[in-house]
């Protein structure tokens, strides 16, 4: 498993080649990754996205969901990477990749990841418009999307 919390950008098709290369080399016959970017408002005005994280705390939190995400399907390599710091739109923000024998359960371990990612992981995100700064309050939708891989 590879978690990195990093301020730095990344270029996601490098990063992809490498997992592609770790992924082969597991044995993994398929390979599903999504990339998220700072998008900017609905009309435009965002200058920047701040995100704020407790180092330590954040990766022990991430590796714990990439360990229950492993548990759940079987998997080879898996990719979280996320970034912290200012950032603007259109900028990568964060990676997940997962790599497992068959596509359904690489698919699956990266529904899961992004779902947990956009509800629980403990980041915070502050936008920077024209009119000031604001935190980026929980949605609704990121709450039901989670809800959907409960146990119990």
């Amino acid at each position: 498993m590879q978690i990195r919390v990093q301020e730095a950008d990344f270029d996601p098709g490098a990063l992809l080649g490498d997992f592609h290369q770790l992924a082969a080399r597991s044995g993994a016959g398929a390979v599903v990754t999504f990339t998220g970017l700072v998008r900017d408002l609905p009309g435009g005005g965002l200058h920047a996205m701040e995100i704020e994280h407790y180092p330590g705390m954040t990766e022990k939190a991430l590796t714990a969901i990439a360990e229950e995400a492993a548990g759940r399907w079987d998997l080879g390599p898996v990719l979280i990477l996320h970034r912290y710091g200012l950032m603007r739109p259109e900028e990568p923000i964060m990676m997940v990749a997962t790599a497992s024998a068959h596509r359904a359960a690489a698919f699956a371990a990266a529904d899961f990841l992004m779902d947990y990612l956009k509800s629980r992981a403990p980041f915070w995100k502050k936008e920077t418009t024209e009119a000031g700064e604001s935190w980026v309050a929980a949605k609704a939708e990121d709450e039901a999307a989670l809800d959907r891989w409960r146990q119990g």
